[in-house]
């Protein structure tokens, strides 16, 4: 391959690439072209897509990014598998391949990056159960409001005490009775 060619694919795997904070490297030898294309397209639905690519093109493409950690695990046929939009993140693919590894013995995992962070074959499981962005953020708004639904309570609930012993006095005073002073 002629050096403008290889020049020519690294540009267009850093205009693909471009803005990734996360990825997946799979190991798609063996995996025959039906199987690929129901992958892919079942992936595709679920905003993830999958790039195979030329490794030592890759390293270049990916050096001084967020991704530049896969460099380690390109070895061997190696496609990248990543979102499409900023929705789908690193843990959303991995959750998608979880489910496309069990069904299809050839399909590998080599390793995943998230936020400059390596995660080997045997991590990506892992992975796969950090909560995505969305899934934090509901999080933290749900301890946040649980706090300040305690905090309410709390301020609330001495005032609802005073409030009834108020009512007890005006009832008391209606009918007539003597309010008493307790020691």
């Amino acid at each position: 391959m002629s050096k403008p060619i290889k020049n020519l694919i690294v540009e267009s795997y850093k205009n693909r690439f471009e803005g990734l904070t996360g990825a997946v490297i799979i190991d798609v030898r063996g995996v025959k072209s039906n199987e690929n294309n129901a992958i892919r397209s079942d992936l595709n639905d679920q905003g993830v897509r999958i790039t195979i690519v030329k490794n030592s093109l890759a390293q270049k493409a990916f050096k001084d990014t967020a991704i530049e950690a896969l460099n380690d695990l390109l070895d061997g046929p190696c496609a990248v598998a990543y979102g499409t939009n900023e929705e789908v993140s690193v843990v959303h693919v991995a959750r998608a391949l979880i489910d496309k590894v069990k069904t299809i013995e050839a399909l590998e995992f080599k390793g995943a990056v998230m936020e400059g962070v390596l995660f080997g074959p045997d991590e990506v499981e892992k992975l796969s159960k950090y909560p995505t962005r969305v899934e934090a953020q509901s999080q933290v708004i749900q301890i946040a409001l649980s706090a300040a639904g305690n905090l309410i309570s709390t301020f609330t609930s001495a005032g609802n005490e005073i409030a009834g012993v108020l009512k007890t006095m005006e009832e008391k005073l209606e009918k007539g009775e003597v309010i008493e002073k307790v020691a």
